[in-house]
């Protein structure tokens, strides 16, 4: 199964991703933002990092990077997509996803080992994983805080999308400790967290991250 991973300029961790999807028994695909096709990958993910400067706002520009008028169609279409830290931001700005992530409410950039706890393990990329299971991922963001209106947050809460939640300590002001969520069909999901950095018990807090990238491989050939 072939999964993409786009690199904006300002990406990251789009080699860490690629990474993460070659261990977990995929293979990776780099896509680049300048891209009008998605070279006929199963599965997209859009990786953390500062795409063009986080000028305007975070994602405000990646979201009309050629290479996503082809993933909107496609995350619509029902291909699973993630999106991790400047990912998350990115879906939000492409309204495949609600609400929008704001700057941490003690304005400044924060870096940990974060412990999170699993609130919905039916999605595309998480179907490795049991219903409040708590897992750690490192965080590390400027502008993590999610944010929605009341009405949003009761639709998200209601209809079972938020996918992850902080637990121990919100770490950047979050709105309902939520770290992570989901669209109606579970194709997509953005998260805060970095699960890419969770792949390997030398590296990092320890293997908790790779059941995202696993989980995606399992949904794909539940459908081939």
């Amino acid at each position: 199964m072939k999964i993409g991973v786009v690199t904006f300029p300002g990406s990251l961790d789009d080699v860490d991703a690629q990474r993460a999807v070659r261990l977990a028994g995929g293979e990776p695909v780099a896509l680049w933002h300048g891209d009008h096709d998605l070279k006929h990958v199963d599965a997209v993910i859009l990786p953390g990092g500062f795409s063009y400067g986080d000028y305007l706002r975070c994602g405000a520009i990646a979201r009309f990077a050629p290479v996503m008028t082809e993933v909107v169609a496609a995350a619509r279409g029902g291909m699973p997509v993630l999106g991790i830290c400047n990912g998350f931001q990115i879906l939000c700005e492409s309204h495949l996803l609600p609400g929008a992530l704001i700057r941490n409410d003690h304005r400044t950039f924060i870096c940990r080992d974060q412990k999170l706890r699993v609130e919905n393990a039916d999605t595309a990329w998480t179907n490795g994983y049991e219903p409040g299971q708590e897992i750690v991922i490192p965080l590390k963001n400027g502008e993590g805080g999610f944010v929605a209106d009341e009405a949003t947050l009761d639709r998200l809460e209601g209809e079972g999308r938020v996918v992850f939640r902080y637990v121990d300590v919100n770490p950047n002001g979050s709105l309902r400790d939520i770290a992570g969520i989901t669209n109606e069909r579970g194709n997509v999901v953005g998260l805060m967290p970095h699960p890419e950095h969770a792949i390997e018990e030398l590296c990092g807090p320890g293997v908790d991250g790779l059941g995202f990238f696993t989980s995606a491989l399992a949904t794909l050939e539940g459908v081939s």
